[in-house]
């Protein structure tokens, strides 16, 4: 039964709002309280699976109950994908128990289907739908070890043959499920010439392949993720059909690109969960442990890291729903912002958690018991800066499109709509048309800059918002300038360190423009008392403005106190510690 916020927005909202919340209830009920051990998925058995090195196997029987994988799949082709910030939702509660089980039994074939959501026919939709909507899954292969991301330089092929269809020829690393997927999206030269419009994108079936012409590579060991099966292909004149070619021949890239910005806008989202799961631990830890004659809890230094983690997880959240949101409102901006999102959500994350783990102290490094879920999530999360569109890629996105930015846009945009800041608001379908590889605009910022003249500083709360967000318009100006200065070989994927700085910075910016727009936004609507409190803005943009490298002004007392509050309620009403104050089994 749902409680609190979200039973409230679930009862007044529409339709959309009503199945994201009941399918978060549904998947959340299924799996269970992971701290209790008699339970199937408990965070005990996740371990267990883990040091063995495999997927837990109730964990994906329960996900096939619950046709997890028609999640990924368009309503139009048969499955329940409508909105993006739903399903960063529904696998924020998979993601929240093992990020191995959210990658290796679904976030790899979303991955995949998006490039044929994307640019696919009428008949490889249908094929794909067929195939997630029945529980089964499909891999995505971009990689080459000896390239990276470096696409234009990928040397497998996929070469024409004179009488339609395609050779496949050559191999892929590090691919997820590539031994047990029905099907494969993969990545290929179609063309010797150098260049872009050499490569394309193929949706190959097993079905049907000639068996003796390919084969899986052997099991690679990994650090973190250690359930998920990561292997690779190998093909030798393997043929395929014309039909497995997704969209046109020479676009692979493009189609490529347009996918990423679905998937980096989508999948640090999901990982909110993961440290929420880590902050409700260190919660717990600190209630229950002695130190000096007290709770670790009641020492200052372990009460503002909590305190500071649950900020960040709601800045994360803040970026993470603007990012979702514009792929639906804003997708001809949606390039920079997916890739800003990508690389600052789970950096903020990981961050977070290695603070933690300070307040953890000796238990961090425990593998096993009651905190030991914490390490393994520790090891987890940087999975999710590599991959396909690691930390350095997505800054490479970013890096081209910062003098247009600065000239054409910066402090001359419209804010953002209203929209793109609230969680619980329908959403139109999702454009896969109208995504375009690079952007002249940015709302985003822009609706920083339109708040300063806006924030009320009537309380102390409120004039500690007011003072840091003038803090960041300065810092913005500082990009816009260093932006319209670089050089033209500062303006490529080559460019020197302090041009990745400079992404890095706008990334924050981005955050915080998005926590502002969420505070306004809930202080509008009135539904949510806490989001509409500006001592969680006040937290979150101090922290942003610290990692910018600048020193602001002490925060009132009264922001801890309220910080400190909620983290506490929460904790002991088991709701989750992002925007959606969402109820959970455990």
């Amino acid at each position: 039964m749902l409680i609190g916020t979200e039973a409230q927005a679930a009862v007044r909202a529409p339709g959309q709002e009503s199945r994201a919340a009941a399918r978060v209830a549904e998947l959340d009920r299924r799996l269970g309280d992971p701290t209790d051990e008699s339970n199937e998925l408990s965070y005990a058995r996740l371990l267990e699976a883990d040091e063995a090195g495999e997927l837990s196997k109730p964990g994906e029987r329960a996900l096939d109950e619950l046709s997890l994988g028609a999640d990924f799949v368009p309503r139009a082709e048969g499955g329940r994908l409508e909105r993006l910030d739903t399903l960063v939702r529904v696998m924020r509660q998979v993601f929240r128990r093992d990020v191995a089980l959210g990658l290796g039994y679904g976030v790899t074939s979303f991955m995949a289907a998006v490039n044929v959501w994307t640019s696919g026919d009428t008949a490889q939709r249908a094929r794909l739908a067929k195939i997630l909507n029945r529980g089964g899954k499909v891999s995505v292969a971009y990689h080459e070890l000896a390239h990276g991301n470096d696409f234009v330089r990928n040397e497998f092929e996929a070469r024409p043959t004179e009488g339609g269809g395609y050779l496949l020829n050559g191999a892929k690393q590090v691919i997820n499920n590539a031994e047990r997927a029905d099907a494969w999206v993969l990545f290929g030269r179609t063309s010797p010439a150098p260049g872009s419009r050499s490569h394309s994108v193929l949706l190959v079936e097993r079905d049907g392949l000639d068996t003796g012409s390919w084969q899986v590579l052997p099991r690679y060991d990994a650090v973190g993720v250690r359930g998920c099966l990561l292997s690779g292909l190998r093909f030798d004149d393997t043929p395929v059909r014309a039909s497995a070619l997704v969209g046109e021949e020479g676009k692979g890239v493009e189609t490529a690109l347009r996918a990423f910005q679905i998937t980096r806008s989508a999948l640090p989202g999901m990982a909110v969960g993961t440290t929420d799961t880590a902050l409700r631990t260190v919660v717990r830890f600190a209630l229950g442990r002695q130190l000096y004659r007290k709770s670790v809890m009641e020492i200052p230094h372990a009460r503002g890291t909590l305190s500071g983690a649950f900020a960040d997880l709601l800045t994360c959240d803040s970026l993470s729903l603007a990012a979702t949101r514009a792929v639906h409102l804003l997708p001809e901006q949606t390039s920079v912002f997916a890739a800003a999102t990508k690389y600052l959500v789970p950096k903020v994350l990981t961050d977070a958690m290695h603070e933690l783990s300070i307040v953890l102290g000796a238990r961090f490094y425990i593998r096993d018991g009651e905190h030991g879920i914490f390490q393994k999530h520790l090891r987890d999360m940087p999975v999710l800066s590599l991959g396909h569109a690691g930390s350095a890629a997505c800054q490479a996105t970013i890096i081209p499109q910062l003098s247009r930015l600065a000239r054409r846009s910066w402090f001359s945009d419209e804010p953002a709509p209203a929209e793109l800041f609230q969680p619980r608001t329908d959403l139109p379908g999702l454009p896969y048309d109208r995504l375009t590889l690079a952007s002249g605009r940015d709302g985003l910022s822009a609706t920083l800059v339109a708040a300063v003249d806006r924030l009320p500083g009537v309380s102390p709360e409120e004039r500690a918002v007011q003072m840091l967000a003038l803090q960041l318009v300065d810092e913005l100006r500082q990009v816009q300038e260093a932006s319209r200065a670089l050089a033209p070989g500062d303006r490529t994927a080559l460019a020197g360190p302090a041009t990745f700085a400079l992404a890095d910075r706008y990334a924050v910016l981005l955050a915080a423009a998005s926590a502002i727009g969420v505070w306004q936004q809930a202080s509008r609507d009135g539904g949510d008392a806490f989001l509409a409190d500006p001592a969680w803005l006040a937290a979150a943009l101090h922290r942003l403005v610290r990692r910018l490298g600048r020193r602001p002004a002490e925060l009132p007392a009264s922001v801890d106190a309220r910080m400190h509050e909620e983290v506490l309620r929460r904790f002991h009403t088991r709701t989750s510690y992002d925007l959606y104050d969402t109820p959970l089994a455990g």
